[in-house]
């Protein structure tokens, strides 16, 4: 600093300077024992912290980076068999992934506390923000500074109207732009864009809702699925589930009371071109009801068209084909006949499944067995010759039911869970053709398979249902979390697009008795906007303030684009 300044600027430097070091963090050399923060001090700090917005951006990231396991690796709660098969492939990822909660990533402890501190942190990062905003609209905009040439957006002309006529002329167009004005200190200030801060807020309000409505759907939903042929029904009981889950908080007594009954199942595919087999129509025709004796209904539950009933969504997630077969015993009497649903393993509908016989039959000798057959089932077969036992087509153009046939014990009786798609033959006997082998044959519908030695029979009838599974869900957070989805969008497209910016028009006397009118616009972010509006404004106060004559015909008015950097607003105004 030179010796010569003077000593208002010394003082200025000396304020600055003190100022300065009450803002900085470096330590004291001179104050080596500083007072330790305490219990309350650390909790003010570790609260000052948690409700920043950095944390709570740092929170959301979180957030969806760990969301990402749960949609890479199979859950718990969405397949179980899938969990059991990934830890039997992976001997050394498998229980660590355990160990780590991945197979139940969104009620893992880690997740759960990320969400937690998420909810919390944005919760303190809105209520201060909220009262700011209140206050901001309870407030007026700040006087006009000193110096307005030093704002971004400046414009100045003569007129020979008086002051208080300028100012309001300029109070009422600015009104009419939706300014929020008012005169303050000889001058007109005027500010716009309130809504930014409320799309900011509307935003963060957003995100709560959401997380609110996601933890509540977690807590209390219910989803279930069931398997239902052409001609079954289907009851809103626990009992009906083939399988149920349901949240921490549901009672089951909530389920929602209603029927439905599968009348038929309509499937249509494109048969030619590069979209063969796609599907054009895929639709189940129900019968339902709601209530105990509630009046029947129907209804065409489609793909992202699902039934709703008294909060329940009914939706259509699957289709295959259940063959007809009828099995006799040596007598030739019927002991099984009913449609067998097969599981499909391809798009074209090849399906595999078990056919059981539980009750009933007899072997030649009269004891009493059990019956097994492995079935596959193709819609459209290929033919003799032209290719292997896969179908060709989705439509059961051409079906072919291939069956291998066993007997002796299923095993259903020892306590132990089966898969009803699987056949258990380890307490069974294979039937054996004149080669030895197992016996096994192909049936096109109406054909018959006589098992060897004369010990029954079993008939692929030309009835062949479809079946279809359903998807039955409660989710009470749904529609909230749409509704937070939806105004998130809407509070993040104001916060972005919308500028806050402020106006100020002053109009003072001259020394040669001529208004000088100047104008200046200040916006919260930089907006190559904002001198198109303040030049827009200007103009149409100049039509209510016209430039004075002046003999030297200098322009009438100019306009300052851009800002100085060391530009510095009156107390209140925003640079």
């Amino acid at each position: 600093m030179s010796k010569t300044e003077a000593p208002e600027e010394q003082s200025e430097q000396s304020g600055l300077d003190a100022a300065g070091a009450q803002l900085s963090t470096a330590p004291k050399e001179d104050a080596p024992n500083l007072p330790s923060l305490g219990v309350i001090g650390w909790f003010r700090w570790f609260w000052r912290q948690l409700t920043s917005m950095r944390v709570a951006l740092i929170l959301l990231l979180l957030l969806s980076l760990g969301a990402i396991p749960g949609s890479l690796i199979p859950q718990n709660n969405v397949d179980e068999l899938k969990v059991q098969d990934f830890m039997d492939r992976h001997s050394t990822l498998g229980p660590l992934y355990d160990k780590l909660q991945l197979f139940d990533v969104y009620s893992s402890v880690w997740f759960s506390a990320i969400y937690i501190l998420l909810f919390v942190s944005l919760i303190g990062c809105i209520v201060p923000r909220t009262w700011q905003f209140v206050g901001q609209l309870r407030g007026r905009p700040p006087g006009a500074p000193k110096k307005l040439t030093r704002l971004p957006a400046y414009t100045t002309w003569r007129t020979e109207a008086e002051p208080e006529q300028v100012h309001e002329a300029a109070l009422a167009v600015l009104k009419q732009r939706r300014f929020r004005a008012h005169t303050a200190a000889g001058s007109v200030a005027a500010e716009k864009g309130y809504l930014r801060e409320a799309g900011n807020l509307m935003f963060h309000i957003a995100l709560i809702v959401m997380l609110i409505a996601f933890a509540a759907g977690q807590l209390f939903k219910s989803e279930g699925g069931k398997l239902i042929t052409e001609g079954d029904g289907f009851a809103n009981t626990l009992s009906q589930y083939d399988d149920f889950k349901s949240g921490s908080l549901f009672d089951t007594e909530e389920l929602a009371p209603f029927s439905f009954k599968l009348d038929d199942f309509e499937g249509t595919y494109e048969k030619s071109g590069p979209n063969r087999g796609t599907p054009r129509t895929y639709r189940a025709n129900v019968t339902y009801s709601e209530g105990v004796d509630g009046p029947e209904k129907k209804k065409s539950i489609e793909v992202n068209k699902p039934l709703e009933i008294d909060g329940s969504k009914v939706y259509l997630i699957g289709h295959g084909y259940a063959p007809t077969v009828t099995v006799r015993d040596s007598k030739g009497e019927v002991v099984y006949r009913n449609s067998v649903p097969l599981l499909p393993i391809d798009q074209n509908g090849t399906a595999t499944g078990a056919i059981k016989v539980l009750d009933g039959y007899k072997n030649k000798s009269g004891k009493k067995e059990q019956l097994g057959f492995n079935a596959f089932f193709v819609p459209t077969f290929a033919g003799e010759g032209k290719g292997q036992m896969f179908s060709q087509f989705p439509a059961p153009d051409f079906p072919v039911l291939a069956l291998s046939a066993y007997h002796g014990s299923l095993g259903v009786d020892s306590g132990v869970p089966q898969n009803v798609y699987q056949l258990d033959t380890r307490k069974m006997t294979k039937f054996k053709d004149s080669r030895g082998e197992l016996f096994k044959k192909r049936l096109l519908p109406g054909e018959t398979m006589k098992l060897p030695g004369g010990q029954g029979s079993i008939t692929f009838e030309k009835d062949i249902k479809e079946w279809a599974t359903f998807q039955i869900s409660q989710e009470p957070g749904s529609l909230w979390a749409l509704v937070g989805a939806v105004a998130a969008i809407a509070g993040l497209a104001g916060s972005l697009f919308i500028q806050r910016r402020r106006v100020w028009v002053r109009a003072v006397r001259g020394a040669d008795g001529v208004t000088v009118v100047e104008m200046a616009g200040l916006g919260r972010s930089e907006s190559a906007k904002l001198p198109e509006e303040l030049a827009d404004l200007a103009a149409r106060l100049h039509d209510e303030a016209p430039s004075a004559p002046e003999p030297n015909h200098a322009p009438e008015a100019e306009t300052v684009s851009g800002s100085d950097p060391d530009a510095v607003p009156a107390e209140g105004a925003e640079k």
